[in-house]
């Protein structure tokens, strides 16, 4: 790791820790340097702003939250792991996700599960989706983002594995479907 991408890392782990007691909105650029033990210049070295800051290291834990979904066999297996990975980064990304008037958390997280499930099926099928099942995964993928932000906004009371097997059960016939074609997906008495 580069030493500008270690202090990007050490300015996360401020703006984090800043998260624990401050809304974003609250948070100013000399809280996080200061607990970070940095320049403000070297702050803006590095990003524009707070929210830029948010952005980047948003970024990384969505890729990285993704390369755990990724290690599942099946959707219902890689949401669970997706879900247990933002449990443990649950202060980052509950204050995140309550901010999404200034960045588009949201939207960003729906443009990569959408890619990540695109590709994904475009590479067990050898073909490009039709538009009939890319519009039903987009309006799959953008209901699982906005139950998965709920879930993080309200406490995550349902483990993982109950979110993830109710966003499977949720998922347009069709869909699933293609998904059970694939080997993506158990059927539903499989994992009741």
């Amino acid at each position: 790791m580069s030493k500008n991408e270690i202090t990007k890392y050490r300015l996360a782990q401020a703006i984090k820790t800043c998260m624990r007691t401050t809304s974003v909105d609250d948070i100013t650029v000399k809280s996080i340097v200061e607990t970070c033990g940095v320049t403000r210049q070297t702050f803006y070295r590095n990003f524009l702003d707070k929210y830029d800051l948010i952005n980047w290291y948003f970024d990384k834990l969505l890729l990285k939250s993704f390369e755990h979904m990724g290690s599942g066999r099946t959707v219902s297996e890689g949401l669970t792991r997706k879900f247990e990975y933002i449990q443990e980064e649950r202060v980052f990304f509950a204050a995140a996700f309550r901010c999404d008037d200034h960045n588009s958390l949201k939207d960003h997280d729906f443009e990569l599960i959408l890619k990540f499930y695109t590709d994904l099926i475009e590479k067990k099928s050898g073909a490009p989706m039709d538009p009939e099942l890319k519009f039903l995964l987009e309006f799959y993928c953008r209901a699982s983002i906005d139950m998965t932000v709920q879930w993080v906004l309200t406490g995550m009371q349902k483990t993982p594995a109950q979110l993830s097997k109710l966003l499977v059960s949720a998922m347009p016939a069709r869909l699933s479907e293609l998904f059970l074609k694939l080997g993506l997906l158990e059927k539903l008495s499989d994992h009741k």
